[in-house]
């Protein structure tokens, strides 16, 4: 009997990618040991790089703990900055800006 990949794989979960850009301060559940619990995103990818606001201490952490530790942003990076150092993300217009 063959094993089919469908069986072995994790599922898939039903919330959605939390969309982060460089430059977002987020508030995670639980404080740092130093007390902060404000946050810098400063680094995309599987792994995010994020920085203490309060004691500047930096840490990665997998995509998937920080979405599920995630309390919610406090502020917005910018999409263009993003786009310039990630490459392949769009590049969000608001309805502000002026025509490219």
């Amino acid at each position: 009997m063959a094993v089919r990949a469908s069986d072995t794989l994790p599922a898939v979960p039903d919330r959605p990618v939390v969309d982060l850009l460089l430059g977002d301060v987020v508030r995670l559940r639980r404080a740092h040991p130093c007390g902060g619990d404000t946050w810098l995103v400063d680094r995309l990818g599987a792994d995010i790089g994020i920085r203490c606001r309060t004691c500047d201490r930096h840490v990665l952490i997998a995509r998937a703990t920080l979405e599920r530790r995630l309390a919610g942003f406090v502020e917005r990076g910018d999409p263009a900055i993003t786009a310039a150092v990630v490459g392949d993300a769009p590049v969000r217009r608001t309805p502000s800006d002026p025509p490219s």
